[in-house]
Formats: structure tokens, sequence, C-alpha cells
């Protein structure tokens, strides 16, 4: 699996439904949002790409579209461990809509989404095998109920010549990671397309360089990312317990 996505989407009622009758997204509404989203810093206009293939984008980068009823922003900055941690301007961005964020990074099998309805925040989860569960927030939606009844079990091959060992969750957060992201947001990055899904390589987003002049710069924020890496503990092993949660258990 090779999906990463950095995504927020604020709309009035069902994201997939809104996306599904987009058009062209106007240029100066879609400043307009930047600007509203991103106070204080320095945006820059530069080419743009499509939803499909710009979920990710570079760092720096923001790609982004405004239409009526509907806003996407697609930034790696909102790939953040917490959700419910998600700028508090951001949020209050979403009063009267719904938004969800989604971000997920194959590298780390790491997932993140959260939804909040009229700046509530209705669910959040958080998890990757080796930190576990970061944050569990609020019910399990309904596309989530398979992988914590233990009917999505996770299905790793070792590469060759390593030992066969345990995954480190009941369920693999990339397989979760691409149902929330079709359920929340009407379309996938690996897999079967289904009829019904959303086109997002058919919708044109705007690109911006963003910077915030108070802020880390992007060797810094590699720089401490490396560090951060450097004290990774060993692995965290968990096996679905009583009641659906999930229970560490010591590693193998």
């Amino acid at each position: 699996m090779g999906a990463k996505t950095g995504l927020l989407v604020y709309a009035d009622g069902d994201v997939p439904g809104r996306l599904q009758e987009v058009g062209v997204a106007d240029q100066e509404q879609t400043s307009l949002m930047m600007r509203r989203l991103y106070p204080g810093c320095e945006i820059e206009k530069t080419g743009g790409s499509d939803l499909g293939g710009g979920a990710y984008p570079p760092d720096g980068t923001t790609y982004a579209a405004s239409w009526p009823g509907v806003e996407v922003v697609c930034d790696r900055r909102v790939m953040i461990d917490f959700p419910s941690r998600l700028p508090e301007h951001l949020v209050a961005a979403s009063a009267g809509r719904r938004l969800v964020l989604h971000a997920m990074h194959s590298v780390v099998d790491w997932l993140a989404f959260a939804v909040w309805e009229d700046g509530r925040l209705i669910r959040s989860l958080s998890l990757s095998p080796d930190n576990g569960i970061i944050e569990n927030i609020g019910d399990p939606l309904p596309f989530e109920l398979p992988y914590w009844a233990g009917d999505r079990p996770a299905d790793v091959i070792p590469w060759p010549g390593e030992e066969e060992e345990p995954y480190a969750l009941p369920f693999h957060p990339l397989e979760l990671g691409e149902d929330a992201l079709r359920a929340l947001c009407g379309f996938i990055q690996e897999g079967r397309p289904e009829p019904e899904d959303v086109d997002a390589d058919g919708i044109e987003l705007h690109g911006f360089h963003v910077s915030d002049p108070h802020g880390p710069t992007p060797a810094t924020r590699e720089a401490a990312l490396r560090e951060a890496m450097k004290t990774l503990g060993p692995p965290r092993i968990y096996s679905m317990g009583p009641a659906g949660l999930l229970v560490e258990r010591d590693n193998l």
C-alpha cells in the first residue's frame, strides 16, 4: 500500500454528494478561503493538481478548491497524531457545516480521521502499529464496525527471509483508512473503484505555496522528525479484547 493523505473537507451536509456535483472551482473564491484558513501566512499561487493525486501535496504546498457548499484543503500540516487538536480556527470555520479530516501514511501504517458537526467533534481515531491507539474519541462510525468486530483481520505478508510475526494491530490501519476515505469523502486512494465513487482524478484543485514567517522551516521540521524517529521504542502488539477494545500484550 502506498496511500498517503492530508485532507480537510468542509461541507454543507454529505461530503460525497457535494463532491459529485462540483465543477471548476473559482480561483479568487479559493484564494479568499486560503487567506481565511491561513491567517498571517504568506500565500503564493502555484501549479495545481487534482483531488486524486493531490491529497498528499509536497511539503509547504497546499492544494485547495472552494465551491458553493463544499471546500477542500490538501495539506501535510493537517496530518496530526491527535485530530482533536486541530487548530481552533480551522474547526471554527466549520460552523454550521460538517468538517472531515483524513490523514494516513503508508510508510508507517498510520491512520487518523475525525468528523465535526457544526464545530462539535463527533468522532476521532488515530492509530498505528508502532504507537497503538493514539486517540479514540466518540462512537465508531458504521464503516468501522467490521474492523472492531474482528471481521477484517490484518493480513500482512513478511518480507522474504524474515520470520512471520503477528501484526501489532488486529486490523490494518490503511485498509480501514480506505474505507474511511470512501465513506467520509466518496473516493479511495488504492483498491477497486465502485461505480458510485467520486471521480477524484476529475476534480481540479488550485495550488498555493504557504509559509508561516514565524514558523519552522521545512529543513527544521525534517531534522526534528529524524531526531524523533531515533527515540522510537520497539513495536507494541495489540489484540482484540472484550467489548471490541484493543488490549496491549507483551511483544513476542
